[in-house]
């Protein structure tokens, strides 16, 4: 029930920020843009679509690390006496 709770909090904290993403290019630069990315993004669009393959291989690379560092920032797991972080811990 707390796991469900903290990733519910992640999630409400995180959507103003994601909302205001979208507000950030100006009307010139919206103009350039593909359809796609018209609000998104400054300056000239993709060249072509390995543009967007690459963006959308390191957009899942990027949304894993993040996964991957709330989880072990919020429950690292780490619970044997033997663990090295025991030795900074346990200073007697």
């Amino acid at each position: 029930m707390e796991r469900h709770h903290n990733l519910k909090r992640a999630i409400l904290t995180l959507m103003p920020v994601l909302t205001a993403v979208a507000g950030w290019a100006c009307p010139v630069c919206e103009k350039q843009q593909p359809k796609v990315l018209r609000g998104v993004a400054h300056g000239a669009g993709p060249d072509n679509n390995w543009d967007y393959l690459i963006v959308g291989v390191i957009t899942v690379i990027v949304l894993i690390t993040l996964y991957y560092s709330m989880k072990w920032l919020v429950r690292p797991g780490e619970d044997t006496p033997s663990h090295i972080k025991r030795n900074v811990l346990d200073l007697d």
